[in-house]
Order: C-alpha cells, then structure tokens, then sequence
C-alpha cells in the first residue's frame, strides 16, 4: 500500500526518533534494522525506502539528539545567561544523564561506536559538538574568544569524560564521587 508524502515524511521522523532513542541505549551494533523498525511501528520491509544503510540512519539520529541537546543548552542560556554555563555542567554530570543514556548526550552514548564509522555519522556527529561548543564558549570565563573557546573544549571533554566514567561503575556510589569530582573541579574554573 503506498502511502502519502506527509505520511512517508512522518514514518521517516519516527524512525529517527527511535533510533536516536536506541542507538544512545544499546549502541550501534546492539540493535538491528528489523529491531529498530519494529520498535518504530513500522515493517522492516520499508527501511531502505527511507535510509540507504543502517550508518545513515545514524547519522541522523545523532544530528537529532545533538540539535535536541543543543536547543536544552540554548534555553538555559537563554533563560539565565550568567548562571548558564553552572546550570549546563549541573544538568549534564547528574546520576540521572548517566543513568539514563537513552535520552542523554549523543556523544557519550556513541561517541566510540560513530568513531569507527564512516564520514556521514562522524561528520553529524562532530557538528552537534561544534554547535554545542558554540554556545558554551560564550558563557566561560576567559580574556578573549580563543581562551574561551579552548575553556569550553575542556569542559566538554570533561563532562564527557565524566559521564563515560561514571557509566563503567554500578556502584551508585562510585559513580556520583565521579560526576561529584568533575562538576565540583569545572565550578572552580
């Protein structure tokens, strides 16, 4: 049965959004195209109708979950510019971010799995990191743009780095001391 433009259009939205859910969960090579499909509603039959690979579909999930991230930082920005750059590291070094990957920063969940892929995922990938970076440079401290641009880069890294870690432990404990230590060691910069 062939099915609208509009609807086509939404069924493509859908995947994405799965996807960009799953991948963060599992991993790249934790779920299939038969899973995914499924999980959006939809027949594996009609995947390669929308996608040309499994790799291309994540690079659009990466690019959704990172403008997602993006437009959260942006509205915390937005909402109290000199507090912005506290509340961004708050929200991001919680238990809950790394309890929960699913919903959480694209990087931490796939950064390792997209490192090995091919252009288009890295490249989705490594854009959403350029946005974000973008809008946390502004909001460091710093005598001029490059001070706070390399700022921003080190906190990035940090919060990732720190979120990475703290996902190896299941100790709870263990793992808050981890995002404990980079959120307190970024707020003293």
């Amino acid at each position: 049965m062939k099915v609208s433009r509009e609807q086509a259009a939404l069924n493509r939205e859908r995947i994405v959004e799965t996807a960009a859910t799953l991948f963060r969960e599992r991993g790249y090579d934790g779920i299939g195209v038969a899973d995914l499909m499924k999980a959006a509603g939809l027949t594996h039959g009609g995947f390669y109708g929308h996608f040309g690979s499994k790799e291309d579909l994540l690079a659009e999930a990466c690019a959704k979950a990172l403008e997602h991230s993006a437009e959260r930082w942006r509205q915390r920005a937005a909402h109290a510019p000199e507090q912005a750059r506290g509340a961004i590291i708050d929200a991001y070094l919680t238990p809950r971010h790394c309890g929960n990957p699913g919903a959480g920063c694209a990087v931490t969940a796939l950064g390792a799995d997209v490192s090995r892929c091919g252009p288009a995922a890295r490249d989705a990938l490594a854009h959403g990191v350029r946005e974000q970076l973008a809008i946390l440079a502004p909001l460091e401290p710093g005598a001029d743009d490059a001070e706070k641009r390399r700022q921003a880069i080190a906190d990035y890294a940090a919060m990732v780095g720190g979120v990475l870690l703290a996902r190896l432990f299941a100790d709870e404990a263990q793992a808050n001391e981890i995002l404990d230590a980079v959120r307190s060691t970024l707020h003293a910069t």
